[in-house]
């Protein structure tokens, strides 16, 4: 972005995106030192801004960048620890809790992966892993009348 003499910064100018710049971080940073080159240029010759003002700035958004960074991936090793976790469920029994606020016990037959995480297939039901109040090995339980199983949780 080229700032003529004539022209002010103003915050529309500086501050529109287009969808690809936002998905890039260093598209953010580049910005970032545009308009402190922009506040540079243009400020008061007899009250000159500190440059390590500037220096102090620019490590800031370089901490916040790296920490979204961090972050980011974080969130990504968590969903890919949910995946492994519930791919090892499938033929396993599950007992969870119902939509009617029951407890429900089957087996799992597959598992999806939706926007708000890993969804179980149990008996032909989608349930969410957080529903999932308990997890046996399904050759060694056997079902009693009330549809629990009488082994032990893993």
């Amino acid at each position: 972005m080229s700032i003529s003499a004539t022209e002010g910064v103003t915050p529309s100018s500086v501050f529109t995106t287009t969808p690809a710049q936002a998905a890039s971080g260093s598209k953010d940073q580049d910005m970032f030192l545009q308009l402190l080159m922009a506040q540079m240029k243009y400020q008061d010759p007899m009250n000159p801004a500190d440059s390590g003002e500037f220096l102090s700035q620019n490590a800031q958004f370089t901490a916040l960048e790296k920490m979204q960074e961090v972050a980011d991936q974080t969130s990504l090793l968590l969903n890919v620890t949910l995946a492994f976790g519930a791919t090892s469920m499938v033929g396993r029994t599950v007992s969870y809790t119902a939509a009617d606020g029951t407890t429900a016990t089957g087996a799992v037959s597959a598992v999806s992966f939706g926007a708000s995480g890993p969804l179980l297939d149990v008996n032909g039901t989608e349930v969410p892993m957080v529903s999932v109040l308990k997890v046996t090995d399904g050759s060694t339980g056997s079902t009693n009348a009330t549809g629990s199983t009488g082994s032990t949780g893993i």
